[in-house]
């Protein structure tokens, strides 16, 4: 729960969620143990791509939202296949904004983080450091050199690239809604 202290230093009340280990433990068929309307607030962090059921993941989201409240979600785009457990999908931005307004809620801001210059970059990064760590003394202060040396330039390389190729094929998308209809 890396955004807990966050959210409680806004003077908001956080519920963590999760099938072990959260505060509330989510039913093996995906239900919330929190009342209708209840929450001002989802936030649904590089989990969606992880979902079986697009349906009753959402759905559960708007049950427990308040009607003016909002659901935050960021997901994967383009980013690399990572089964921690299991993945199951990726969108483009227009992908994405249909499966959520299929499911209830009107997007109000979709931003794109990374895009596919980048992204290449990154996913090199993900390799090298991964072999560079194993090296005996000196490979955690190289993977960690070399990490901020090709985010910088994956930095460089979103610079580089025209907002509406980054914002259509992103690496990561984070998205605003709310129920549609209110």
């Amino acid at each position: 729960m890396p955004y807990r202290s966050t959210v409680e230093r806004l003077g908001a009340e956080y519920l963590g969620a999760d099938f072990g280990g959260g505060m509330l433990q989510i039913s093996p068929e995906g239900s919330l143990p929190v009342a209708d309307k209840s929450v001002d607030a989802v936030l649904s962090v590089q989990v969606l791509e992880h979902v079986r059921d697009l349906d009753r993941y959402l759905g559960e989201a708007s049950r427990v939202l308040k009607d003016d409240g909002v659901l935050l979600l960021s997901t994967h785009g383009t980013w690399l296949y990572h089964p921690h457990p299991e993945d199951h999908r990726r969108w483009t931005r227009t992908g994405l904004v249909v499966d959520v307004e299929a499911r209830g809620f009107a997007v109000e801001n979709i931003v794109g983080l990374v895009g596919p210059l980048a992204t290449t970059t990154m996913i090199r990064l993900t390799g090298y450091a991964h072999f560079v760590r194993r090296l005996p003394i000196v490979g955690r202060p190289i993977a960690r050199t070399f990490a901020v040396l090709m985010n910088l330039r994956g930095l460089l390389e979103d610079c580089l690239t025209p907002p509406n190729l980054i914002q259509d094929n992103s690496c990561i998308y984070m998205i605003r809604c709310r129920k549609a209809g209110t």
